[in-house]
């Protein structure tokens, strides 16, 4: 078995400046649309609760 290789400068950890700003893009591109689906699937699962028990508003 091989040792693995020495940490050198180009495969450095990333830096806690670029962590945070990748947490912060993801954060910004991921939690409106993520929120957008759970109220949309709220809406859907309640519009089809109302269709299968006859519930409407008629």
């Amino acid at each position: 078995m091989t040792a693995p290789p020495a940490r050198t400068a180009d495969t450095a950890a990333p830096t806690r400046r670029f962590e945070g700003l990748v947490f912060f893009i993801l954060s910004i591109l991921i939690w409106p649309f993520l929120a957008i689906g759970m109220v949309g699937a709220y809406g859907f699962s309640v519009w089809m609760y109302q269709i299968l028990s006859h519930s409407g508003g008629m």
